[in-house]
């Protein structure tokens, strides 16, 4: 049976557009039958993925995901003198062993995601192309690889729509993030003043515009199959134990980017509840169909929270054998002791 660690988070931002859809509106859903607040599992997994801690502590074992890979490696080519038309055939056929490539362009049709050890044997293909001034060879176009150590591609898994064989199932399940509460969408009309004007002369604004925002305190759900995410990090516990406790740390602590210059909506997470078992997870989201209502958000939030959770026990068992509890709201538990918590639950042994 495969080893779940669940996350369920409760996060509060200030007035805020942390997630914007086609409009440069807050994303919203309805649930209950009552506007939310949501940010995007999309959003999400980006601002962790690419926020400096997450970056620095996986150095080195991070993918990149481009469509823009090749325009590296045929500058690379052109650099040792190789023509540019050639180069750029040259490219095509090695990007093409990623996925479907644009015509006449060093990119792929869509987003890859590589792994620095596949970077690295195109860029050692490269060198001795150039070396030796010659197209590549098709037996030196195995350059995806199935035995990766790249802690994105392990948790939020990656998709090859021409090279199947070599897609990863994600170990890491991030819903969408909604408000406890319902919320109304507002507006803020705002202008901005030119320094230059001569204030006897012209009084108006230099430039005007609203911005929607909305304030919420959020619950967030994750869910990390820790069998899957020591499979797709090769097996290795030291690894597999750095990446999922840089995840709970930038889960905890780091809010999406949207509109951050205007809002400074950076928030930490006021409660978590960790839960380590092998029964098969489960979002406690249904603690929030009813908004909260009424001032204490915040602690209504956390007792609907452990109510669900404890009438779900009753009712079908404990869900987890062992449990971690942070409630920053009220100084108890610990960033530290989640992380502990979180290595506890990587499994060891052969594959």
């Amino acid at each position: 049976m495969s080893r779940f660690l669940q996350l369920h988070l409760l996060t509060s931002y200030p007035p805020a557009n942390l997630n914007r859809d086609d409009l440069g509106r807050p994303k919203t859903a309805m649930m209950g039958n009552v506007q939310r607040l949501r940010v995007s599992s999309q959003s999400l997994k980006r601002a962790w993925r690419m926020s400096e801690p997450f970056q620095s502590k996986m150095e080195g074992n991070m993918g990149t995901r481009t469509k823009r890979m090749g325009e590296d490696w045929l500058k690379r080519l052109k650099d040792g003198g190789i023509a540019e038309k050639k180069a750029l055939g040259w490219i095509t056929k090695i990007l093409s062993k990623f996925g479907a490539v644009e015509k006449d362009l060093p990119l792929t049709k869509q987003l890859v995601h590589y792994a620095p050890e596949e970077i690295q044997a195109v860029e050692t293909l490269l060198d001795t192309l150039i070396a030796e001034n010659r197209p590549p060879e098709d037996d030196e176009l195995t350059l995806l690889r199935n035995r990766l150590r790249v802690a994105d591609v392990a948790l939020f898994g990656r998709m090859l729509a021409d090279a199947p064989s070599f897609n990863k199932e994600a170990a890491a399940q991030v819903a969408h993030a909604i408000s406890v509460h319902g919320v109304t969408v507002e507006d803020d009309f705002f202008t901005a003043v030119d320094d230059l004007n001569q204030a006897a002369e012209e009084t108006g604004s230099g430039h005007m515009g609203v911005i929607e925002f909305g304030a919420g305190l959020f619950y967030q759900y994750v869910c990390i199959n820790m069998d899957l995410l020591y499979k797709n990090l090769d097996y290795d516990r030291q690894l597999t134990e750095q990446t999922v406790t840089a995840l709970m740390e930038v889960v905890a602590t780091v809010a999406p980017t949207g509109k951050q210059n205007s809002f400074g909506s950076r928030a930490y997470a006021s409660y978590i509840l960790a839960e380590s078992g092998t029964r098969q997870p489960r979002s406690l989201s249904v603690a929030y169909l009813k908004p909260v209502v009424g001032q204490n958000v915040l602690d209504e939030a956390i007792k609907n929270l452990n109510e669900t959770r404890n009438s779900m026990d009753r009712v079908y068992g404990p869900a987890s054998e062992k449990q971690c509890i942070v409630n920053a709201a009220h100084g108890k538990g610990s960033l530290q002791e989640l992380l502990a918590f979180a290595s506890a639950a990587v499994p060891s042994g052969e594959g």
